[in-house]
């Protein structure tokens, strides 16, 4: 019976693997910060308009430029520069004036600090408030009117891309030490923020920086969804049955179950006579390779045990970019030593493999280095280095790239017997 169990062994480095923990360092600048904004639009001008002197409502033509830089993805400043049109309409006196303005604003990203990312990913807002300096023209006269201009508002967002963003903004100014009407006929008597304008305008805010994110779109939330997403990963890991038993890995005494065995509630395989191989499994090789009088016949059937070790059954598993076998994946090692030891003449090639991570140079490099470390056992376990062939496949591409769990599966050294 102990024969019987040597033939087994192959089956616990099969489906014990190390887990792998792999750290991705990020850091407070990891979205840019910079944008370019391009809006025009429509004004409505309030006051102070002279008696007789109106626009249409609303008025054309706005045109504003805007440059904008982010301290983090809730507050930044931003520059800009804007031109409005105002000309007398339907049955106002005709006239034709203009307005230049700069102004330097403080932005909130409104979005961000009201949570809009728990119910949209593409839906933003901003809110600006600052100060500059402006000049209305007259286009009949040599009038120029020089104030100084308080400015707020709010810029809707639509994001189209992590480059690309369409705004519209409404924004309400008002002008301090304004001395001539907006149509430019009159003189008011009041120099205070005496003067009112309302613009509207639709445009797109274009995003600089090698970054992937703008600060715009950036959630900052103290590591709480990336630590939320660490638990929902955790669990999905204990929810996963490694070894196909039908018993989640957190509930499996025994993780490592042979394929294809019965087991019980709590995962262990059934065991009736205690002799550490599964009853269903003893039975199925007695019948066919053996008898009750000679169970010895399983060892001896080499066909059966070279097959298995040929299909790649017998394996050695490697943690993440390392050469050294995992502490509890030895058997497959083990089981390759008992094998050629009592098959004297056999020689075997070792061969090394490596997940699609990283590039393919250094992948085949270490297939090598996992391949020789094995040969390296089994060297100093005594067996002829001439015996012993190392192989290195390289980057193992039969399974899904983006797996954490599949990419354990290839990192390994399997064996083929000659």
């Amino acid at each position: 019976m102990k024969k019987i169990v040597l033939t087994l062994v192959f089956a616990s480095a099969m489906t014990t693997l190390s887990a792998q923990t792999e750290t991705k360092k990020t850091t407070e600048n990891d979205y840019n910060k910079w944008s370019i904004e391009l809006a025009g639009g429509v004004n409505k001008t309030q006051r102070p308009m002279t008696a007789g002197y109106f626009t249409s409502t609303p008025s054309p033509y706005v045109a504003d430029l805007g440059v904008r830089y982010m301290f983090n993805n809730k507050f930044g400043l931003k520059a800009d520069f804007g031109y409005n049109s105002f000309e007398g309409k339907n049955n106002s006196v005709d006239f034709d004036t203009k307005y230049y303005r700069a102004d330097i604003q403080a932005v909130a990203n409104l979005g961000r600090i009201m949570n809009f990312e728990t119910w949209t990913n593409t839906l933003g807002l901003l809110g600006h408030a600052g100060f500059g300096l402006a000049q209305l023209e007259d286009q009949n006269s040599a009038l120029k009117d020089r104030m100084g201009n308080f400015m707020a508002g709010v810029t809707g967002q639509i994001k189209l891309s992590n480059r690309i963003a369409l705004t519209g903004d409404f924004t309400t100014i008002l002008n301090a030490s304004q001395d001539a009407a907006f149509d430019a006929a009159s003189i008011p008597g009041s120099r205070g923020f005496s003067g009112i304008l309302f613009n509207g305008t639709v445009g797109v805010t274009v995003y600089l920086g090698k970054n992937e994110k703008h600060a715009d779109w950036v959630i900052d939330n103290g590591n709480e969804i990336d630590e939320l997403k660490k638990q929902i990963a955790d669990i999905e890991t204990s929810m996963l049955d490694t070894d196909k038993d039908g018993v989640a890995d957190y509930l499996d005494q025994e993780p490592n179950t042979i394929s294809g065995v019965m087991v019980d509630t709590k995962g262990k395989s059934i065991d009736l006579n205690n002799n550490n191989v599964p009853d269903e499994l003893e039975s199925y090789l007695l019948k066919t390779y053996g008898s009750n009088t000679d169970k010895s016949a399983i060892l001896s059937n080499n066909e059966l045990i070279r097959n298995l070790i040929n299909g790649g059954y017998v394996a050695t598993y490697f943690d993440f970019n390392k050469s050294t076998p995992t502490n509890v994946s030895t058997e497959g090692t083990d089981f390759i030593l008992t094998y050629l030891r009592n098959n004297p003449t056999a020689s075997v090639d070792i061969i090394g493999h490596a997940d699609e991570l990283g590039r393919s140079e250094y992948n085949d490099k270490l297939s090598t280095a996992r391949a020789n470390s094995v040969k390296n056992v089994l060297v100093k376990a005594n067996v002829d280095a001439s015996r012993l062939n190392v192989v290195a496949a390289g980057e193992d591409t039969s399974v899904e790239k983006d797996s954490d769990a599949a990419r354990k599966l290839v990192r390994r050294v399997t064996f083929r017997v000659k």
